[in-house]
């Protein structure tokens, strides 16, 4: 609680949330080389945006940019595959954009 009170509380946090969740999903939707899993706007995950690319034959180009840039832990669930980027509270706006930036990545150099 300390720590929610110290970053502006929750109205704080949601917005800034809002913001992660917007970040990530308008790539999802604008890049050609990915595909949320959840396509209906208003089913969307706030904490964890899934999806996957549209050509499997980028998996390991994609596996390779995000692991250099520092991201861990997006893979998807074992029996779905895919991708998993969770954004819970304490995660920063700039840690969405580096997955961002990587995604955008894959697709210039793609």
């Amino acid at each position: 609680l300390d720590w929610l009170k110290e970053n502006g509380g929750i109205d704080a946090i949601e917005k800034l949330n809002n913001q992660k969740a917007a970040l990530i999903y308008n790539e999802i939707d604008r890049n050609p080389l990915f595909k949320g899993f959840v396509t209906d706007k208003e089913d969307r995950s706030k904490m964890n945006a899934t999806f996957m690319l549209n050509d499997e034959t980028h998996a390991t180009a994609f596996d390779s940019l995000w692991k250099e840039a520092g991201i861990n832990g997006l893979n998807g669930h074992r029996s779905v595959g895919g991708y998993r980027a969770s954004m819970y509270n304490a995660l920063s706006l700039e840690s969405v954009q580096v997955l961002v930036d990587t995604m955008k990545e894959l697709e210039k150099n793609g």
